[in-house]
């Protein structure tokens, strides 16, 4: 699939979410903005991805993701609106962190920091379909802080230090529309559900379309915030038109170390959730596939653990 077709269709997501989600006018979602942030119940999600939590100590790739989310949620008509405020960092570095910077270089990850603070409105409906659409504004580079970051978290945990923030990707600011689509919900037996849908970003540090599922089964919640505790299992597959972790910045010149990504990669993710009143915690096992395209699958897939902590008081 060429690039450009990429970027057509993620830019076709963009506008069904906006669409499905009811976002006709500006003005229309102004007004659905105050109106559900003065009547909507408040949550604090805070979420940490990290391979090193395996208690491998194996650390490379995308190696640490940190992120808080606040929301607003109003449910009526059957439905819940959700208004979301997020900031996170997210870092990528060399398959092996103790390499010194002369001995980084392709086909291996490049050192990247991507810090970023964004906002989202989603709409959750009785029948199980979803809609949501955003925009993350951040920059990618030394003013991400990820030499910082995981310099400090490496010392407190007495961990090797990371040898290559030198050669990290050098500084822009980045822009990164995106949106998915759940447009159909499947229920095969009682207390299991299936959910496809199709997502899309757009941007100078990431471009991609993508489309998979969520299977669960348990005591299943369909709008957010109801009582639950169940399995689940996500896949999704992408096809990648830029990624400036491993590119660079897409306006950026003379980065240290870049390598080509691969056009088509996936991930596989298997975990539970759980849902009682104000309090709630996910924790999943994530696979990623190889995202170097001159980097052997063997070498370049990860696996990492994502946790998920929530209060709604």
């Amino acid at each position: 699939m060429h690039n450009t077709h990429i970027r057509n269709l993620a830019c076709c997501i963009l506008l069904a979410a906006c669409k499905a989600a009811g976002a006709a006018t500006l003005d229309g979602l102004l007004a659905d903005y105050r109106t559900v942030s003065a009547e909507g119940r408040s949550t604090h999600v805070v979420d940490i991805d990290n391979d090193s939590l395996l208690l491998n100590r194996d650390d490379g790739f995308y190696t640490s993701g940190m992120r808080y989310t606040y929301t607003k949620t109003m449910e009526r008509a059957g439905a819940a609106t959700t208004f979301g405020w997020r900031f996170g960092q997210e870092l990528y570095t060399a398959s092996d962190i103790k390499l010194p910077p002369q001995l980084v270089g392709p086909p291996d990850h490049p050192y990247a920091g991507w810090l970023y603070g964004g906002f989202f409105r989603e709409v959750s409906r009785a029948d199980g379909t979803r809609t949501r659409f955003g925009i993350d504004l951040g920059c990618l580079g030394p003013c991400a802080g990820g030499d910082w970051t995981q310099t400090t978290l490496h010392r407190i945990l007495r961990q090797p230090q990371p040898q290559g923030w030198s050669k990290q990707m050098r500084n822009e600011p980045g822009v990164v529309l995106y949106a998915e689509v759940a447009p159909v919900r499947w229920s095969p037996m009682a207390n299991t559900d299936i959910s496809p849908s199709l997502n899309g970003r757009f941007g100078n540090i990431f471009t991609d379309v993508g489309t998979g599922f969520v299977a669960r089964a348990g005591q299943l919640n369909i709008l957010p915030g109801k009582p639950a505790f169940y399995g689940f299992l996500r896949a999704d597959a992408r096809a990648v038109a830029y990624n400036a972790t491993l590119q660079g910045g897409y306006f950026s010149k003379n980065n240290p170390h870049t390598v080509d990504p691969k056009r088509f990669v996936g991930e596989a993710e298997a975990g539970v959730a759980w849902n009682r009143g104000a309090f709630g915690a996910r924790m999943s096992i994530v696979r990623r596939s190889n995202e170097i395209r001159e980097l052997a699958n063997s070498i370049g897939a990860q696996n990492y653990l994502r946790l998920q902590f929530s209060y709604a008081p």
